[in-house]
């Protein structure tokens, strides 16, 4: 009996061929050997079948047959694949397989591929199936996932959540998008003066596009309002430093409605007063008349440890920041590292080693001494031996872990590097950085914070040093500073070695007071790299590191949709995606789609809601609840929202709310002329 490897795509066949020696005879989709065959999918062979495959009549929309929810589900074989399905169909049943390897790629969807294909080919359950779970490509990681495979109804579980994620998208998508342009398109196309107009609607893709168009409107809607700060520069030796004064208890001030926070007025003449109070209205202080007291002197140490390793949000964001691609180009150069055998699985959403990855680390540090750029950093850690304890630090925790660990350079496959283009070197060589800069100390600065008292106001001056800078030298990228570099003390070190010395009980000449302009801002427009944080964190921008990683629970989507997600969302030209910024914004289309959800089924643009539906798939995943249990929530959801939209009467309503969006896109040619 010979064993069958089934994997995802063909490039991963070969790999697994590879490493089990098959020499056999190259086929027509499979390669043969004496002892085994290794075949492919090509992505997905089978699909949900339309409603029409149900009923014809169900191909012409109409709210007479929505919701439509079918007891059992028809899938079949996709347009131009249907030769490789065969083969694969064919090989899968023959007399002389004894065991099926499924080496479809580690996680949901790759779980998804597979069943779909062993459901349409009617593999009998007296096969043996086992499923081979990876991280990598490489020899040994291919080897050990087939020594070490389990029975495939271990992973039965997820197999429900992935089946089902395909069910909940399939009936919002089919009932959602056909209700909404059965009851709003006429409207749309109309006002836009369009032929044609389906309003797509999606459980992911509807929700990001409400939080794209938010953000415009907050940033449409805010105005500006300006704020006085009062500084003081304070003389120290050749130079000046500057103190802010802040309203804390004991202020004349404090808790006063001038103001517009603790460190600032409403208006210039508030802070003026504040400055002739505190100088007795002398312009001129040249003299080193007025003098403040060093109240408190705070000294302490910082550490800052090197950030936690990618995921591919993590590693979505920086690319879009530093290379402005965008996620879904992010997404297939990680695939192709990943393919090539140079770093691990990109589809996790973890940011931590797994123990067991832990005790082999050597092998992935040892094997990038052959990258000129990182031999340095590389002998550093190998004869200072900081890998050794790597398993006691925050950077390895099984808990942490769902189905794949951090993406992490194998170090293998080095051989492909030069072949490489320009953007994948760069998205490799930060993928490297970052896991090796774990190996190093933390920087280390020396923060000094003094607070100074001028007849019973407080002015508050803070200094930092960098002492010993760690890991921070590894961070630094070849292209460019990486936004968690820290900014340059704006003083010099003279300066700050001088300012060490202050002792409380001290007295400063004020060299001069004056008042600082500022002014509010808007909040900021999404970058395609922010809104996959902003996803992954359930609706909420966390720019933070430290504090993304202390929140738990599910987001919206999942590290492997998240960038077609966007990219669909500017493909039906809902968003506009600026290559060259990566700059997010809605087109006019994409604001009126999310005003007739707004009026119809508003629950779709709830970010909490979305992530909450996420959230009830791990949990089937985890066994915790049933795949009934689920659907019965499900189907209840859509038959309520359906049955709510079709009593509605609001396409007049919406007049209204198309026209204030409208009023922004004057010179969008798209426009009916009529309404301008």
């Amino acid at each position: 009996m010979k064993n069958l490897y089934i994997a995802e795509k063909p490039s991963v066949a070969r790999e697994f061929a590879k490493a089990l020696k098959i020499s056999g005879g190259s086929k027509d989709g499979y390669i043969e050997s004496g002892e085994s065959i290794v075949t492919w999918c090509v992505g997905h062979l089978v699909t949900m079948s339309y409603p029409d495959a149900y009923d014809p009549a169900l191909k012409k929309w109409s709210l007479e047959t929505l919701p439509f929810m079918p007891k059992t589900y028809k899938y079949e074989v996709l347009d131009g694949v249907s030769k490789q399905f065969n083969i694969v169909k064919g090989l899968l049943n023959r007399d002389d397989v004894g065991c099926i390897y499924v080496c479809t790629d580690s996680g949901r969807e790759g779980e998804y591929i597979y069943r779909l294909v062993d459901m349409m080919a009617e593999v009998p359950d007296t096969k043996d199936k086992r499923r081979v779970w990876i991280d990598s490509q490489t020899e040994e990681e291919i080897l050990r996932g087939i020594k070490e495979a389990k029975n495939i109804h271990e992973y039965d579980n997820l197999c429900a959540s992935a089946y089902l994620r395909a069910k909940e998208d399939y009936l919002m998508g089919i009932n959602f998008s056909r209700l909404l342009s059965l009851k709003y398109s006429y409207a749309i196309k109309n006002y836009l003066g369009k032929d044609k107009c389906v309003i797509s609607v999606g459980r992911v893709m509807t929700c990001v596009l409400g939080m794209i168009v938010r953000r415009e409107r907050e940033i449409r809607q805010f105005v500006k309002a300006s704020f006085y700060r009062v500084v003081a520069d304070m003389a120290l030796a050749d130079g000046t430093f500057e103190a802010e004064w802040k309203a804390v208890e004991g202020s004349r001030y404090y808790n006063s409605s001038l103001l517009y926070k603790e460190n600032g007025f409403n208006k210039k003449e508030d802070a003026q007063i504040l400055i002739d109070q505190l100088s007795g209205g002398q312009n001129d202080l040249s003299d080193g008349s007025i003098n403040m007291v060093i109240d408190k002197v705070e000294k302490k140490k910082e550490k800052k440890n090197p950030p936690l390793l990618y995921n591919l949000a993590e590693l979505q964001n920086d690319c879009s920041r530093l290379f402005k691609i965008s996620p879904d180009q992010t997404l297939q150069i990680a695939q192709e590292l990943y393919e090539k055998k140079m770093v691990t699985y990109p589809r996790t959403d973890a940011r931590v080693l797994s123990t067991a990855v832990s005790k082999e680390i050597y092998k992935n540090i040892s094997g990038l001494k052959n990258i000129a750029a990182m031999r340095e950093q590389v002998q550093w850690i190998l004869d200072n031996g900081s890998y050794k304890s790597i398993a006691k630090t925050r950077y390895v925790n099984d808990k942490q872990i769902t189905d794949h660990y951090a993406i992490i350079p194998t170090g293998q496959g080095l051989n492909s590097y030069a072949g490489l283009n320009d953007t994948a070197k760069k998205v490799y060589e930060i993928i490297v950085r970052r896991f090796l800069s774990i190996f190093y100390p933390p920087a280390v600065y020396n923060k000094l914070a003094i607070t100074l008292d001028c007849k019973g106001e407080k002015f508050f001056a803070n200094f930092k040093m960098l002492v010993d800078p760690g890991y921070l030298p590894v961070t630094v990228y070849s292209f460019g500073k990486q936004k968690d570099d820290e900014d340059k003390e704006k003083y010099s070190k003279e300066m700050i070695d001088m300012a060490m010395q202050l002792t409380k009980g001290m007295n400063l000449t004020v060299d001069k007071f004056e008042i600082k302009e500022g002014e509010t801002s808007p909040p900021k427009r999404y970058s395609s790299g922010t809104l996959i944080l902003a996803m992954e964190n359930a609706g909420q921008l966390i720019e933070d590191e430290e504090l993304r990683a202390q929140i738990k629970g599910s987001g919206i989507g999942t590290s492997a949709t998240r960038a077609e997600i966007i990219k669909k969302l500017v493909g039906n030209k809902y968003l506009n995606l600026n290559k060259k910024t990566q700059i997010i914004t809605p087109t006019l289309m994409g604001e009126m789609i999310h005003d007739v959800v707004a009026f119809s089924i508003k629950s779709l643009l709830n970010p909490e809601l979305t992530a909450s539906w996420e959230k009830g798939l791990s949990y089937v995943a985890e066994g915790s609840i049933t795949e009934d249990e689920y659907m019965v929530k499900l189907e209840d959801y859509i038959q309520k929202r359906t049955a709510a939209v079709k009593g509605l009467n609001n396409q007049y309503q919406l007049r209204t709310y198309f026209d204030y969006a409208a009023q922004f896109y004057k010179g969008n040619k798209s426009v009916n002329t009529k309404n301008d």
